[in-house]
């Protein structure tokens, strides 16, 4: 159903005060930049600093896991749905591509990313 980890996301409430933190604190580097966004390279693994989803799984903090689906976005979140899964938003559309939230058995925040087509 997966095809893998796609990045992981820390949400952030101040943009600049996090590419800082993780810029000059903790000597990393950002990679790219798109408003809300920023990428940090934390030795080949992709740290995303971002908002959370407004209307997604919720909660207050902590890492995100954005997964790639195996297949189409639509087809992985219903197999998710079917298999008890509780999906608590629609399918959100960005410029950067789609996003489906959902939390895991212990109710962390996960995702669903799938790029936009070209």
């Amino acid at each position: 159903m997966l095809r893998g980890v796609a990045n992981v996301w820390m949400p952030v409430q101040d943009i600049e005060r996090a590419k800082g933190f993780y810029r000059n604190t903790l000597g990393l580097q950002i990679t790219k930049e798109d408003g809300e966004w920023a990428e940090v390279d934390a030795n080949g693994l992709t740290i995303g600093l971002n908002g959370r989803e407004p209307s997604g799984a919720g909660g207050a903090g902590g890492p995100v896991v954005t997964f790639q689906p195996q297949g189409n976005l639509e087809e992985t979140v219903s197999n998710l749905k079917e298999q008890g899964v509780e999906v608590p938003a629609e399918i959100s559309e960005h410029s950067w591509g789609r996003v489906a939230t959902f939390k895991d058995s212990e109710g962390n925040d996960l995702q669903l990313y799938e790029p936009p087509s070209s």
